[in-house]
């Protein structure tokens, strides 16, 4: 862990006891900021990016989202959790702790935190939302090549290990850590449909908190994101259908090579973290904020 980040606990609503990383300013405080993770992606990964919105001026929060990295339990074989708690839990109680009304509160999301916005009981708390590499998941968005390699993971390869593990061993094929047997259930359910949840007869009336967000929202995917294509991005985020919401389409060839679904967040992506950070710079503040 760097020396520049604070190292705390946070406790939800439900009394989960949460790992974060806390990076103070290093500049003049622009704002506040919170890193809404992808699955399975554990908040060291995120590190870069923190620090250089810390040295920006944005005081930023990383965490583990319960089941996850620093977040998890000893072991999780027979942890039950619901995969909605992530947003309605864990990043609430994130926004709750960040939003201190001196300086605006901004998000930065990936893949994950795309769906995990409209989720939040407190998005009202949150003046802009920048996202990368969101999507609805659906196979049938993906290139033929990669279709085939999701779909034979979701149908052969990942249920046996499940159920040999008791949890989904991500971290066996190199896509991440490992999850709770309810996340990769649940995930792996929702990515059947072409819309997401939204599209399950069981969750009706979800597009409800989504279309109650009016925060200004940019959704960046790139190109060569071949499990994030912008047409699967599209099919999830018209559900922010109240929203200013700006779509842009990201050619790695312009950005100094490849991308993909990781790449947002790697170090040579400096270019894409000042583009945010000068977006949520350029919002006009609410009454009553210096």
């Amino acid at each position: 862990m760097p020396s520049d980040a604070l190292v705390e606990d946070l406790i939800t609503a439900d009394g989960y006891r949460l790992s974060t990383s806390r990076y103070p300013a290093q500049a003049p405080l622009q704002g506040r900021l919170i890193v809404a993770g992808a699955t399975a992606v554990p908040q060291g990964f995120y590190r870069r990016f923190a620090q250089h919105a810390a040295m920006r001026g944005f005081e930023t929060l990383t965490l583990d989202y319960r089941g996850v990295g620093r977040s998890a339990p000893a072991s999780l074989k027979g942890f039950r959790m619901d995969l909605l708690d992530w947003a309605r839990q864990d990043l609430a109680a994130a926004v709750d702790a960040m939003a201190q009304g001196d300086v605006p509160l901004y998000l930065v999301g990936h893949s994950y935190g795309g769906h995990a916005f409209g989720l939040l009981p407190n998005h009202a708390k949150v003046a802009g939302f920048y996202v990368f590499g969101t999507s609805a998941g659906w196979h049938g968005y993906m290139p033929p090549l990669e279709r085939l390699k999701v779909l034979g993971m979701w149908k052969l390869v990942l249920p046996v290990l499940t159920w040999w593990k008791g949890y989904c061993p991500w971290s066996a094929l190199g896509l991440g850590e490992d999850l709770p047997r309810d996340v990769y259930r649940q995930w792996r359910h929702w990515c059947s449909y072409p819309h997401y949840f939204f599209d399950d007869p069981a969750m009706r009336g979800i597009e409800a908190g989504y279309a109650e967000v009016r925060t200004p929202i940019v959704a960046v995917n790139a190109l060569d994101d071949l499990w994030a294509t912008p047409r699967s991005r599209d099919a999830f985020m018209q559900a922010y259908r109240n929203v200013d919401l700006q779509r842009e389409d990201l050619d790695p060839r312009q950005h100094g090579g490849a991308i993909g679904h990781m790449g947002y967040f790697r170090a040579n992506a400096q270019p894409l973290w000042d583009r945010a950070l000068d977006w949520f710079a350029a919002l006009p503040r609410s009454p009553g904020l210096s």
